[in-house]
């Protein structure tokens, strides 16, 4: 099942998701939600973009041609923490599916540590870098109820400030469905 993607303005994206119980049947909401990301062609989801507050979340780089290192990167993220972010801070420009069109250089730390668990309840205790932590630190920071615009100088903040209304009111051209806050 396709689901809509929850735009911003949304109240879910700004709530810090709670932990799912352990051995809890994922299976088809991580299907659903690769097939989501997928059909809106993304490379990472969060649970909170399909109006879910639960810490879930899916990566899927192998669709990056240019980004060898991402091949075999598809993975889900189950109650995530993490461990630790080090290294030097990069500028890359992200985007969003809940901010569609708009694309902005957010700095991150260029290595993560994570602890999580596969859809399977499998644990995990991983180290990324590059490519790889920057979709996870994209990713987790929406369990936590943030977004990437929140990197952004005040400044920025501002000359954004119309295109992330109309946004919310889902005046905005997507190739997938949206499910936006202030929609009439």
């Amino acid at each position: 099942m396709i689901y809509p993607i929850v735009m911003y303005g949304d109240p879910v994206l700004r709530k810090k998701a709670k932990d799912l119980e352990k051995g809890t049947d994922l299976t088809k909401l991580v299907n659903d939600m690769f097939e989501t990301m997928h059909a809106a062609k993304g490379i990472g989801l969060a649970a909170p973009q399909i109006g879910q507050s639960i810490r879930l979340f899916i990566v899927d780089g192998t669709t990056l041609e240019d980004e060898p290192d991402l091949k075999d990167f598809k993975k889900t993220f189950v109650n995530p923490i993490m461990l630790d972010e080090h290294g030097l801070p990069w500028p890359f420009e992200e985007g969003c599916l809940s901010i569609p069109n708009i694309r902005e250089e957010v700095e991150r730390p260029e290595k993560l540590r994570i602890q999580y668990f596969d859809e399977n309840w499998n644990p995990f205790e991983e180290e990324f870098s590059g490519m790889k932590a920057r979709i996870i630190q994209h990713e987790y920071d929406h369990i936590e109820g943030k977004l990437f615009i929140d990197y952004l100088s005040p400044l920025k903040k501002r000359t954004l400030k119309g295109k992330l209304a109309n946004i919310s009111r889902g005046d905005v051209d997507t190739e997938y469905r949206i499910l936006a806050p202030l929609k009439k």
